[in-house]
C-alpha cells in the first residue's frame, strides 16, 4: 500500500481534530456545519469548516479510508499544492451544487406563498422561529412542503463531495484501475465503477428532490455530485491544456 503523502495526513489529522472536538463540544456543529443561506444559524465560514466535520465514527472513518486510498495516490502525482487546490475546489462545488438545488426548492414553495399574501419576511421570521402557518399545508402539496422546510432547515457536513472529486480524478487518470464496494466485493474498472456511483447518486437525489416529489434518504446526494463534477471539470481542463503532468510543490 502506498505511504501515506504529507497533505493527505494533514487533512486526516484535521478531521480527526474537528471530529473529537465535535464530540467533547456538541454544540460547535451549530457553527461548523453547513446551514441554508436563508438560516439564521449559516455563517460565512461554513462553506470550508463543513468540509471537516462528520456526523458519526462510520461517517468519518468511510471518508477518511478513501482520502487515504486515493488521495495519496493523487498527490504523489501531482504535488501537495495542486493536490489541496483540487481537493478544496471540488469541496466547494459540493456546497455549491447542493445549495443550489435547495434554493430551487426553497425558492420554488416561497413563490407560491407570496402569490397567496405571504411576505418573504414573514415566511422567513416564522421558520427561523421553527415555526410554520398551518395554512401553508393547504396552499402547498406535500412534496412542496416538504421539500421547503427540509432546504431551510438543511445541514451539510462531511468530505464525501471533495472524497467524490478525487474518486472522479482516479478514475480519469486510471479508468482501467479496478475498485470494489465493501458490500459488493466484485472488481470493477474506474472508468465504469465511479459513473456508476454517480448515476445511483443523481437517481437518489432526484427522487428526494421537489423534481420527483418525497422520498430524501438524509444523504446530500447532490453534494456528492457537485464534488465529482467540480472535479471532472478541472481534471478535463487541466487535461486539454497539458498541465495535468505538471506538479505544484
Amino acid at each position: 500500500m502506498m505511504n501515506i503523502t504529507p497533505v493527505v495526513k494533514q487533512l486526516l489529522i484535521i478531521n480527526i481534530i474537528f471530529f473529537i472536538g465535535s464530540q467533547l463540544v456538541p454544540v460547535s456543529y451549530d457553527y461548523l456545519i453547513m446551514y441554508f443561506p436563508e438560516n439564521p444559524d449559516f455563517r460565512i465560514w461554513q462553506v470550508i469548516t463543513h468540509m471537516f466535520m462528520h456526523a458519526n465514527l462510520l461517517h468519518i472513518a468511510f471518508n477518511m479510508f478513501a482520502l487515504y486510498s486515493f488521495g495519496s495516490m493523487l498527490e504523489h502525482f501531482w504535488g501537495g499544492k495542486k493536490f489541496l487546490f483540487f481537493y478544496i475546489s471540488c469541496g466547494l462545488g459540493a456546497a455549491l451544487l447542493n445549495f443550489a438545488v435547495n434554493y430551487y426548492s426553497f425558492q420554488d414553495s416561497l413563490n407560491v406563498l407570496i402569490a397567496n399574501g405571504y411576505s418573504k419576511t414573514y415566511v422567513l421570521q416564522l421558520l427561523s422561529e421553527n415555526q410554520i402557518a398551518v395554512k401553508w399545508k393547504e396552499i402547498l402539496t406535500v412534496s412542496q412542503f416538504e421539500n421547503f422546510t427540509s432546504a431551510y432547515g438543511s445541514a451539510v457536513l462531511g468530505a464525501s463531495g471533495a472524497i467524490y472529486g478525487l474518486l472522479t480524478a482516479f478514475a480519469f487518470m486510471f479508468p482501467n484501475a479496478e475498485l470494489a464496494l465493501m458490500f459488493i466485493p466484485i472488481p470493477i474498472k474506474a472508468k465504469y465503477f465511479v459513473p456508476g456511483l454517480l448515476l445511483v447518486d443523481l437517481f437518489l437525489g432526484l427522487k428526494g428532490s421537489s423534481l420527483f416529489g418525497s422520498g430524501g434518504t438524509g444523504i446530500a446526494h447532490f453534494a456528492h455530485l457537485g464534488g465529482a463534477v467540480a472535479g471532472f471539470l478541472m481534471m478535463l481542463y487541466w487535461k486539454k491544456n497539458q498541465f495535468n503532468n505538471n506538479r505544484w510543490n
